[in-house]
């Protein structure tokens, strides 16, 4: 499926705030934010998560598809703890899969950024997001044995996996 995979902008705040409530609603536990908070955020907190695409040491970017549809997020930003981190990963349920490519394309450009930023690439993924885990272990991501509580509903672990770049 052909995407184009795109910084967002301030200016992308409507489709920001779009893309973000799907997300928590398709996967609640990997988000750390419930679809009534997102809802509750105001033009100015959007726009910020806009300035993310285009900010230094973070990342934000989108997958559109041919109709100009969202069908895809991913970001970084640089933790004092951890060096490059990925973050707000989603791809749309009927982009899923290898014969896509959507997360690939995606994750590609993250660790294309992440390696201008350090050695490695960490994540912290919801011990029960079973999907989630076997793609990032098929692209090269190892749990690290770090590991920290998902502090909402219905809680659990998440665990932090790592790959060098």
């Amino acid at each position: 499926m052909p995407v184009e995979i795109r910084s967002v902008t301030p200016d992308d705040w409507e489709r920001i705030r779009e893309i973000r409530i799907r997300m928590i609603e398709d996967t609640p536990i990997a988000y750390v934010e419930t679809a009534e908070a997102a809802r509750a955020h105001g033009e100015g907190e959007w726009r910020s998560r806009g300035e993310r695409g285009i900010a230094p040491h973070s990342l934000s970017i989108a997958a559109v598809d041919e109709s100009g549809a969202w069908v895809g997020a991913m970001g970084g930003f640089v933790d004092a703890a951890h060096g490059p981190l990925l973050v707000g990963v989603f791809v749309a349920p009927e982009v899923r899969g290898r014969a896509h490519g959507v997360a690939d394309a995606l994750l590609d450009r993250v660790e294309e950024w992440a390696r201008g930023e350090g050695d490695t690439l960490t994540l912290a993924v919801h011990e029960d997001n079973a999907r989630a885990r076997a793609f990032y272990e098929r692209r090269g991501f190892v749990a690290t044995g770090e590991t920290e509580e998902y502090p909402l509903p219905p809680h659990g672990t998440e665990v932090f996996m790592r790959k060098a770049l």
